[in-house]
């Protein structure tokens, strides 16, 4: 696993999309929920949630994150389904891998539901479309000696300005 202990903790923010070729009566079915295992849409949002809570466990050397935004949106066209994944952090390292897992798996959970009646059925166009970094407020992060440290520099800066007002009083 690559050391990220050095790193700073920053929001992350990873998007990730892919496709399932449908045929239309497979459209037409999920649509009216008349798919024998269920709501497809509604089954393949939570796998996907799920999936992207166990990238840790799917994927060697991958680090465990503290998942604080994890969404799953599917849309139909005639051709099929879109799925998009979108999860954030505020960790070391980055997100993307989770976006991915979760996109592919809401796909994967697609396809399981219903391939008794779609045969030709196609996963496609897996990929990342974005991920980004922002830096975090510091403050949330830091220890109690830290912000103990940090407080006694204040004060310190307070008393130096407090001394150099009356010293300048004095002078007038």
């Amino acid at each position: 696993m690559v050391d990220v202990s050095g790193k700073a903790m920053s929001a992350r923010t990873a998007v990730a999309k892919g496709r399932i070729k449908l045929q239309r009566k497979t459209i037409e079915l999920i649509s009216k929920d008349q798919i024998a295992k269920g709501n497809v849409f509604a089954t393949a949002r939570i796998a996907g949630i799920q999936a992207a809570k166990q990238t840790a466990q799917l994927i060697p050397l991958c680090h465990t994150l503290p998942l604080g935004v994890v969404k799953i949106d599917i849309v139909t066209s005639n051709e099929g389904a879109e799925v998009e994944c979108t999860a954030q952090t505020v960790a070391r390292t980055g997100v993307e891998m989770e976006a991915l897992v979760g996109v592919t798996v809401a796909l994967l959970t697609i396809y399981d539901m219903c391939k008794a009646i779609d045969k030709e059925m196609q996963l496609y166009d897996v990929h990342l479309i974005e991920k980004t970094k922002g830096a975090v407020a510091v403050s949330h992060y830091k220890t109690h000696r830290a912000r103990a440290k940090e407080n006694q520099r204040r004060v310190a800066q307070r008393s130096t300005a407090t001394t150099n007002d009356s010293q300048i009083k004095r002078r007038s």
